[in-house]
């Protein structure tokens, strides 16, 4: 039950969803394509409000400590990786803002250490939802390989060159293939090698068997041959891997839920026992014994789950 709260604990939570709302709307909200003012008339100067000046501030400042920092660059990649298309900065200080809105519930709610708590979750949070865009599209893109090597065979046979072959995968094929081709087409483009632009693509997207279409590009660049009959050899073998893969994970796929089941049923059982006899539970929080326990508990929860993901886990 949430507990009466003063008028000045309302009026700061409505000031904090006030803030998140205006925050989301400047640095989430989609807009318009279009040339900077700066570039269309260099006369005049783009018109801004206080909301938007104190963001730019905040986002200079944020980029300014993050390049000294020596992290920018980091998390610039892991930003590419996940396909999140925000700037490092923005999404910094929406994470700082979601942090400073988490704290004060958690204060106002259940007191000081609440609101550390929660301050400290959001950036795990934001975490995870990055680590998991990241394995997402890269799945996407290791299914979509197979297509995308069947169309540059294609292209190759009807009398197209490499780089011709790269741009129809990179205008025809899906999300993420679509957009990790154009970037290898923009990096030759500018200068890069094209066996450089390719390896970086597979490092990025930590897909193995693009690797080996590197390799296999590289090798006929240096010796010759018919790349199309290479590439077609390199899409049979990603296709029984794929199909292997599958079916790998579809037996798998038990295992896994009895592991999600087992590591879920002792909160749910503590979760139970505090609604429905909260004295019981007591006795863990009254004397070191019940902290030890609790501590003993913890530490073989953490190696049960890891033992049934290594067992759940199948790597070829």
């Amino acid at each position: 039950m949430i507990p009466a709260l003063p008028w000045p604990a309302w009026f700061g939570l409505a000031t904090c969803a006030a803030a998140v709302f205006l925050a989301v709307v400047t640095l989430v909200a989609p807009r318009p394509v279009r040339l900077p003012l700066g570039r269309r008339r260099p006369d005049l100067a783009a018109p801004g409000g206080a909301l938007t000046g104190a963001t730019a501030a905040a986002t200079t400042l944020i980029d300014g400590v993050l390049h000294r920092g020596g992290w920018r660059q980091r998390l610039v990649v892991a930003l590419e990786r996940a396909g999140v298309r925000m700037r490092l900065a923005d999404l910094v200080l929406l994470v700082l803002v979601g942090m400073a809105v988490a704290a004060v519930l958690g204060e106002v709610l259940a007191g000081p250490l609440m609101g550390l708590l929660l301050a400290a979750v959001v950036p795990v949070v934001a975490r995870v939802v990055l680590a998991n865009l990241t394995t997402k599209r890269e799945r996407a893109f290791a299914d979509q390989l197979d297509d995308c090597l069947q169309l540059m065979s294609s292209s190759l046979r009807a009398g197209h060159s490499l780089l011709q072959a790269l741009a129809a995968v990179a205008s025809e094929a899906e999300e993420p293939s679509s957009e990790e081709f154009a970037r290898i087409i923009n990096e030759t483009r500018v200068g890069r090698p094209l066996g450089a632009a390719l390896a970086d693509a597979a490092e990025r997207m930590s897909c193995e068997d693009f690797s080996w279409v590197t390799q296999a590009v590289a090798i006929n660049r240096e010796v010759g041959g018919n790349l199309a009959e290479v590439l077609d050899g390199v899409s049979h073998t990603i296709r029984e891997r794929n199909a292997i893969r599958r079916q790998v994970k579809a037996l798998a796929a038990e295992g896994k839920l009895s592991a999600l089941v087992l590591m879920a049923l002792p909160f749910g059982v503590a979760g139970f026992l505090a609604f429905s006899n909260p004295a019981y539970l007591a006795r863990f929080t009254s004397n070191l014994i019940g902290y030890a326990l609790l501590v003993v508990a913890a530490v073989l929860l953490v190696v049960g789950g890891l033992w049934l993901r290594k067992t759940v886990q199948v790597k070829f």
